[in-house]
Formats: C-alpha cells, structure tokens, sequence
C-alpha cells in the first residue's frame, strides 16, 4: 500500500533548499495555502532567523556562542527537512510551537 502524500509536501521541501528556497515555498503557498507546507515555511524562517543571528554573534559578540548556534541551525535544518520527506511535522522541541506562535504573518 503507498501513502499519499499530504498537499503541500513539495513546498515544504523547497522550503528547506536555502534561502531562496525559503522565499519560492513562500511564494508558491501565497496562491493555495497547504497547512503541511506553512508549517514547514514557519519553521524554516525560524532556522533562517537563527542561522542569521549565528553569523552576527559570530562576527560581533561572541565566536564560540556563533558557532554554536550556526551548526544548532544546520542540524535544525537537515532533521525538519529529512520530517518533511517523510510526510511529517516538524516537531522541534519548543521552538517549532512557538515559530508557529510567532510567525502568524505568514499564514
């Protein structure tokens, strides 16, 4: 028996290619809104959010807490993509419930 894939699943994985990745799956889910696809869009921008914040902590305020975080975004990222291909939820303890909370815009 094959599983049909939610709507939205091709979205929620361009999501994660990138940036611009992010800014296509944004686009392309403007038109149809796919709840599988704006969770994953939400929590993408939050790992974007992040890996920003990792580059200014690394160039201005601190090397080690920078990089830290750079790679905490990195693996965030390969463990939501690896959620989307396979059909589910990302579930980041804490911060995936709160990148929905707070990234209501882009519902």
């Amino acid at each position: 028996m094959s599983k049909e894939a939610p709507p939205g699943k091709q979205k929620a994985v361009i999501c994660y290619i990138t940036f611009v990745g992010l800014l296509i799956a944004m686009s392309m889910n403007s038109n149809e809104k796919h709840p599988f696809a704006t969770i994953h869009i939400k929590n993408m921008f939050g790992i974007t959010l992040l890996w920003i914040s990792a580059k200014v902590f690394v160039a201005y305020i601190n090397l080690i807490l920078g990089e830290f975080l750079f790679w905490t975004a990195v693996v965030l990222l390969v463990y939501s993509l690896v959620r989307a291909i396979q059909d589910k939820k990302p579930n980041i303890p804490f911060l995936s419930e709160k990148f929905d909370e707070w990234f209501t815009f882009l519902d």
